[in-house]
């Protein structure tokens, strides 16, 4: 009984040490800062009206000089008749500008450096053909397939483009089948075959 008396006495002084400490701590302890009040925040400016694009008049190109092969300097604007030549995977399309002086620019680029050697002299084929050479300046937005394919496209464009602005040409292009779409395609490849018709070698065993 002595022993566990001895036992509660010590629990209880502990106790109230624990609580002397604690109160000393709180009267040490430095006061917290006053919290401030958030200031509302500025409202958010309305956003801008985006600036309204200019619209040519359909069939009207604002003049843009462009450098072009030999150093010359071309004007590609004012009016102009657009056609489109496809061949294969290939799609070309057309612009022809009148009074020009028998510039062709493909892709941002002479048409003698983007279609090298015979790609060239096929593409001018209708312009020889109607005698109409130093006529006019063409822009050619040439797109998918190879040069091949493109070459043709475009000489399709431009006999189109030049029966949409004479048709009096019509009948030397056609003489020479320039208005003629040729519609050949590359045939799929078929499963269980090498591609469209080529096949394994067949072994009897």
């Amino acid at each position: 009984m002595a022993e566990r008396k001895a036992k509660t006495e010590d629990t209880v002084k502990k106790a109230e040490i624990k609580a002397v400490a604690k109160k000393a701590a709180k009267a040490t302890a430095k006061p917290k800062a006053p919290v401030k009040a958030k200031t509302p925040a500025k409202p958010k400016a309305p956003p801008k009206t985006p600036a309204k694009a200019k619209i040519s008049a359909p069939g009207k190109v604002a003049p843009e000089t462009k450098e072009t092969a030999g150093g010359k300097e071309a004007e590609w604007g004012g009016r102009y008749f657009k056609a489109v030549g496809r061949r294969k995977r290939a799609v070309v399309q057309v612009r022809l500008y009148e009074n020009g002086q028998g510039l062709i620019a493909v892709n941002g680029k002479p048409a003698s450096q983007y279609f090298p050697g015979e790609g060239f002299n096929l593409i001018t084929q209708p312009l020889k053909v109607t005698g109409r050479s130093r006529d006019f300046n063409f822009s050619l937005v040439a797109k998918g397939g190879g040069k091949s394919g493109q070459t043709e496209a475009a000489r399709l464009g431009i006999s189109r483009a030049l029966l949409l602005f004479d048709p009096a040409t019509k009948e030397a292009l056609k003489a020479n089948n320039f208005l003629t779409r040729d519609p050949r395609q590359v045939e799929r490849k078929k499963p269980g075959l090498k591609k469209a018709r080529k096949a394994p070698q067949w072994s009897k065993r």
